[in-house]
């Protein structure tokens, strides 16, 4: 019976995977040393190479969008609350509060 399922930080994962790369050990050796199966190794440097192009993606344009729609959700939020402020002092006022 094994112990609970080792958690690997985004580091710890990374490291590993740059030792694959160096091809300084081979997949298994660096399986046998850190107590991973290989399968996981291997999965990890799928993964990392499927995603090395995103790391030169400029994401400015997309972090733009998003701080554009935040701001207009605020200005949208604060013109609700300056309505709902209104409508309530009106029906204070006509209901005699």
């Amino acid at each position: 019976m094994t112990g609970p399922r080792r958690k690997f930080s985004p580091e710890e994962k990374a490291r590993l995977v740059l030792e694959i790369l160096k091809e300084e050990k081979t997949v298994s050796q660096l399986a046998a040393e850190e107590g991973i199966h290989t399968n996981v190794l291997n999965r990890w440097k799928l993964e990392a190479v499927q995603n090395l192009s995103q790391l030169f993606v400029d994401d400015r344009k997309g972090i733009t969008k998003m701080k554009q729609d935040y701001e207009q959700q605020i200005d949208e939020l604060y013109g609700e609350v300056g309505r709902l402020t209104t409508q309530l002092s009106w029906l204070k006022k006509k209901s005699g509060l």
